[in-house]
């Protein structure tokens, strides 16, 4: 197939998949604090854990939360940007470049916030990340302005 020849899809696909599953991590640390905790969201799972009294916010799942949801605010941005970026024909290694700082940028994120590592690491981590998704932004835009 076409895109199994493109270079910097394969690399765009490699680290979606390496963010999408630490988005899974991050679920299942959330349902572990959950039982842990006995904090749960829906009435049936309380009840089946102990009883209504759980069914209740705790402030270590709202942590957990709070990181899956910042996840999903930037890295679906991400996968939009980096499938379109891809069709640009960037240099390889660039985009690799791109791909790598975004996300290791982001795993930095949910590891600071998960273990609430000391302040400014967790919005260090969020800035550097979100440099090669305004530079993809650019370029798609400078790439596309024509047709608009």
């Amino acid at each position: 197939p076409k895109m199994m020849e493109n270079e910097v899809f394969l690399s765009f696909t490699f680290y979606s998949t390496i963010l999408i599953l630490k988005m899974y991590v991050v679920a299942i640390i959330t349902g572990q604090v959950r039982l842990r905790k006995k904090a749960f969201a829906n009435l049936e799972d309380a009840l089946r854990n102990g009883g209504l009294q759980f069914c209740r916010q705790d402030p270590d799942v709202e942590r957990c939360r709070r990181a899956h949801r910042n996840d999903m605010e930037n890295i679906f941005p991400f996968l939009f940007l980096g499938a379109i970026y891809s069709l640009l024909d960037p240099s390889p290694t660039v985009a690799r470049i791109h791909f790598l700082i975004f996300c290791v940028g982001r795993i930095i994120h949910t590891i600071a916030y998960l273990l609430q590592l000391r302040a400014p690491t967790r919005s260090v981590a969020y800035s550097v990340a979100q440099l090669p998704c305004f530079s993809m932004a650019l370029q798609i835009l400078l790439a596309t302005t024509p047709y608009w």
